[in-house]
């Protein structure tokens, strides 16, 4: 705690401008590197959620009587502040959520572009003038931000799954409310802090705190007020909070779970596959809904593939992620452990073979080796089941068809990738796999300007570009008659 700016660290709610002392149980943020108490929160409850959508509803019709170009104005400057507290909210993050201090500078930067995107692409809400039925009318149609937006964010990117929301829902003069994951409250607080000082007006951005998901759930999605609900996490979790939406038949934008595909051909640049395949699967520990979850690789290059990446792999470096050089932090908490141990075991016992990693580091209970598994089939639980930690499993197959029939075998479809240099095979599968998103000979597909989401039970709805725009807006259809008169 001592290390990080206080400035930034904030222990209760913000709800209409003001740092709101829940009527929730208080819980403690700890450091998944030793379970160390980094602070203790004041949670809120549902009272509290309440409280944020009077204020929101009460403080939007000002913010979207302003025009676009001055909301970007404001939101430039969010942005602006952002960068200027890069390091220290790197370290913010870092300390709660475990990943390399250089993966959270990442993110920031990551996660402010959002802002800086929308901050302009709000300027650009265009909408049609159309051809009328008749000489006396005009068909004219505007677009609207949909209203008031509240969204639950996941603790693997505690700031970029707010920016991305928040920032499109404000340019298009939304009011936000989002309560953010109890392991990782301390960064959304740290957001809410900069928009404060950015001069977003109260009740425009609200985050709630609180170790209590469902009624505060309950709110976000079943309040009539409410126009919009948008979450990123499992596809289970997701299932409920859309049923949930329902009553009140909200707009909604779903991120949910993934089993990406990393495919290998022959012919494609092996070194280059390696390096996709290290920055796709190992980042933040393996713990990203788009990382590689299976790795298909081409029976003619399979042994020198695995044995390129196990070289590779042994020179990750696992760590606290405040120290300098660690490539691969600790994952977030003990069920997550549990969960990718028993996921490699039961591999192993199905005559998975180990090439490096496999076990629970020396170093600590939440440190799970960087590990390469070979002789995996896809129906192990390996291969069918989202792994969330550092765990490459290897599968071989022959022929084109078949790579795409393995890959599309799944309930979701978030993240593909593909490794070939055969342009005509590059169109064939890229088409093929039932993905919202595939990457060519590119391990990191995601950036602010491309419409990320997926499709099947990955979720529905784009988050940035200029499709991310348009999931905040209404289109609205003015018929203007009696014009010949």
């Amino acid at each position: 705690m001592s290390s990080l700016n206080s400035k930034l660290i904030k222990n209760s709610s913000y709800i209409n401008g003001q740092w709101h002392s829940g009527n929730g149980e208080s819980f403690a943020v700890t450091n998944p590197v030793d379970g160390e108490t980094i602070c203790t929160l004041k949670g809120a409850d549902k009272s509290d959620a309440t409280l944020a959508v009077d204020a929101a509803v009460a403080a939007m019709p000002e913010w979207r009587a302003k025009t676009a170009k001055q909301r970007s104005a404001i939101l430039r400057r969010w942005f602006e502040l952002i960068m200027q507290n890069q390091d220290d909210l790197a370290a913010i993050l870092t300390a709660e959520q475990g990943k390399p201090l250089s993966e959270a500078k990442g993110e920031i930067a990551y996660g402010a572009n959002y802002i800086e995107w929308f901050a302009e692409e709000g300027k650009r809400i265009y909408g049609d003038t159309i051809a009328g039925a008749t000489t006396s009318s005009r068909v004219v149609v505007i677009k609207q931000g949909v209203g008031v937006v509240s969204a639950i964010t996941p603790w693997n990117f505690p700031n970029a799954m707010i920016t991305r929301k928040a920032a499109p829902a404000l340019a298009a003069g939304c009011a936000f409310i989002v309560k953010a994951a109890q392991e990782t409250p301390l960064s959304a607080l740290a957001l809410a802090e900069l928009a404060q000082q950015a001069g977003i007006p109260a009740g425009i951005f609200n985050v709630i705190v609180s170790n209590s998901s469902r009624p505060i759930g309950e709110v976000l999605t079943g309040d009539p007020r409410i126009a919009k609900f948008s979450f990123t996490g499992s596809t289970e979790v997701g299932k409920i909070l859309l049923a949930q939406c329902a009553t009140t038949v909200k707009k909604t934008s779903m991120e949910l779970g993934g089993n990406a595909p990393f495919i290998v051909f022959n012919d494609a640049n092996i070194d280059d596959a390696v390096q996709g395949a290290l920055v796709s699967k190992f980042r933040n520990a393996g713990q990203t809904c788009i990382c590689t979850n299976r790795v298909f690789i081409q029976s003619g290059i399979y042994q020198e593939f695995a044995e390129k990446l196990a070289s590779e792999v042994t020179k990750l470096s696992i760590g606290d992620g405040s120290q300098a050089n660690v490539d691969v932090g600790p994952l977030i908490n003990d069920e997550a452990i549990e969960s990718v141990s028993g996921l490699v075991n039961d591999a192993i016992s199905q005559g998975a073979k180990v090439l490096v990693g496999g076990h629970v580091d020396d170093l600590g209970s939440r440190f799970f080796q960087p590990t390469v598994l070979i002789n995996v089939t896809p129906d192990m639980s390996v291969a069918t089941e989202e792994i969330f930690g550092p765990v490459a499993p290897l599968i071989e197959f022959d022929t084109e068809e078949q790579a795409i029939k393995l890959a599309n075998d799944t309930e979701v479809g978030l993240a593909s990738y593909i490794y070939t240099r055969d342009i005509g095979r590059i169109w064939r599968v890229a088409e093929a796999l039932e993905y919202g998103m595939v990457g060519i000979n590119e391990g990191i597909i995601s950036n602010e300007m491309a419409p990320f989401g997926g499709v099947k039970q990955s979720g529905m709805g784009r988050e940035g570009s200029k499709y991310g725009l348009e999931d905040y807006l209404e289109i609205k259809y003015l018929c203007m008659g009696g014009l010949d008169h």
